[in-house]
């Protein structure tokens, strides 16, 4: 099983087992982690699920999709490593991935 390392806004870290076939994003919800709000449920949507996902790890998914680059585009605090956690499906082959939650205010 993946494991997901969020580094937080607060700077803590916490790193959860997230099944194959799920999100980033589902990892975070279900374990109540704080900074991902996901308002729309992972129907990439909203970008209430903006992280920074690791040099490392960024290679383990595909490009980005024209929805989720049109949503990143209007965001404050895009970087080039910006990925929507939605967007983000975990593979069985995948061992540990890496993310960091921007902070609100970002």
């Amino acid at each position: 099983m993946p494991t997901v390392v969020y580094q937080l806004p607060d700077g803590t870290t916490s790193s959860v087992d997230v099944p194959a076939g799920q999100s980033v994003m589902d990892g975070s919800v279900r374990n109540n982690l704080p900074g991902i709000i996901a308002e729309c449920g992972g129907s990439c949507s909203c970008a209430t699920c903006h992280v920074y996902v690791d040099g490392g790890s960024s290679a383990e998914f595909g490009a980005p999709t024209a929805e989720e680059e049109d949503l990143l585009e209007f965001l404050d605090g895009v970087q080039p490593s910006s990925r929507l956690a939605c967007q983000l499906v975990l593979t069985p082959d995948m061992d540990t991935i890496t993310v960091t939650v921007p902070p609100a205010d970002v």
